[in-house]
């Protein structure tokens, strides 16, 4: 069994603050550092369409001898997929290459506003969670916006928003709706793919506690209540990255203000608002 906490979603079910991401990483490697991550106490996986690596993740889930109970699977529908009928056939697809009965999380990738899709594709994903094919639906890179409108046009709340959210862009309007609705934030990118590990705040936490930058940012986020998803495929830094729990590795009140104040708008991927 894994050692990682588990934060409530808003139809009950427990997904693991800390995941495995798998982005950008080729399908044939993807089941060797997901079966790695399996190892070393991850229970949960996040894939999507677009990343090319759904069947390798099905390979290593497959063969790791985890119960599926244990396990948490998120998979996203990608944009050219969008709308009612082509949502409802691209989940099937997503489906057989992981070779499962249901996911656990279903996200929209991106909202692409000027496709205009998202309130359409979320009535498919209704349907699949009505279903039983998805245990729990949500989406991805949804600015307040997106998010209202999504709000006002079904009954489904989003169990999970998973943006980019990093000490340099730390999304705070963003964060704030969440918690107004019962929406969790989850954390792409957590690390700023790297760009903010040599900040000297970080290090000198880093120092103190005797860990390295990359364990305080993930610490960082945990304590802000995030549920993170950092990659990676070296099996070192795999077991590093889960190594944030327990009681004597905590950040103080002081440590997380000096974290909070490196906000400084910084993105590492598309504008949610343009990217379509």
């Amino acid at each position: 069994m894994s050692h990682v906490p588990t934060v409530t979603l808003n139809n009950g079910t427990e997904i693991p603050q800390l995941g495995f991401g798998v982005f950008q990483v080729p399908d044939d490697e993807t089941t060797t550092a997901v079966a790695h991550a399996l190892e070393a106490g991850y229970r949960s996986v996040d894939t999507a369409a677009i990343y090319g690596n759904e069947a390798g993740v099905g390979r290593a889930l497959a063969a790791s001898g985890v119960p599926r109970e244990e396990l948490f699977v998120t998979t996203k529908l990608w944009n050219a997929d969008q709308g009612y009928d082509s949502t409802l056939r691209a989940f099937d697809d997503s489906l057989a290459k992981l070779g499962l009965d249901h996911v656990d999380l279903y996200l929209i990738h991106w909202p692409t506003p000027a496709r205009d899709l998202y309130v359409d594709t979320w009535k498919a994903i209704e349907t699949l969670v009505a279903d039983g094919r998805v245990r729990t639906a949500g989406v991805s890179n949804f600015r307040p916006a997106h998010l209202r409108r999504l709000l006002d046009s079904s009954d489904l709340v989003p169990a999970v928003n998973q943006i980019e959210l990093h000490p340099a862009l730390q999304q705070r309007e963003l964060r704030e709706l969440h918690a107004e609705h019962a929406i969790v934030t989850e954390a792409w990118s957590p690390l700023a793919q790297g760009a903010v590990l040599a900040d000297p705040a970080i290090a000198a936490i880093a120092a103190r506690h005797g860990k390295s930058p990359a364990q305080v940012v993930l610490r960082w986020h945990l304590q802000l209540g995030n549920v993170v998803i950092p990659k990676s495929v070296t099996p070192g830094r795999i077991r590093e990255n889960i190594d944030v729990f327990g009681p004597g590795f905590v950040l103080s009140d002081d440590e997380m203000r000096s974290v909070a104040a490196l906000d400084r708008g910084l993105r590492t991927g598309p504008d949610p608002d343009t990217l379509n």
